[in-house]
């Protein structure tokens, strides 16, 4: 069992800036790939930022040049930083991780609660 929980979530004014973190707990795991979505009232979950174990990055056309992610494989954590932010970014930020347990070989994906971020106008 693998157990994501996010911090960093906020209220913050338009043009503003916040910094999600993930952190991965548990035992006998490697994470393959991590990913940000984000879920808006109303509206379905959607990949914001996604990230490869060994640093490639993609995102949605919609952040591209004003959130950033990264990660820190030896601390198991997962970072989004985010500049510039617009009312439309509201929405709650989930962290996603696709892990490999080690002695059994298998993978599963794990999703985190959700950390909230408002932007006001």
């Amino acid at each position: 069992q693998v157990q994501l929980v996010e911090s960093g979530g906020g209220l913050v004014q338009a043009g503003g800036s916040l910094r999600l973190s993930c952190v991965a707990s548990g035992s006998s795991f490697r994470i393959n790939t991590m990913d940000w979505y984000r879920q808006a009232p109303g509206k379905q979950r959607e990949l914001v930022a996604a990230i490869s174990s060994g640093g490639t990055t993609n995102y949605a056309d919609s952040v591209k040049g004003r959130f950033t992610s990264s990660r820190d494989n030896a601390e198991n954590t997962l970072y989004l930083q985010m500049n510039s932010l617009k009312p439309e970014d509201t929405a709650v930020y989930y962290c996603n991780a696709v892990v490999t347990f080690t002695t059994s070989l298998r993978q599963y994906q794990y999703w985190g609660r959700g950390t909230q971020v408002t932007v006001s106008s």
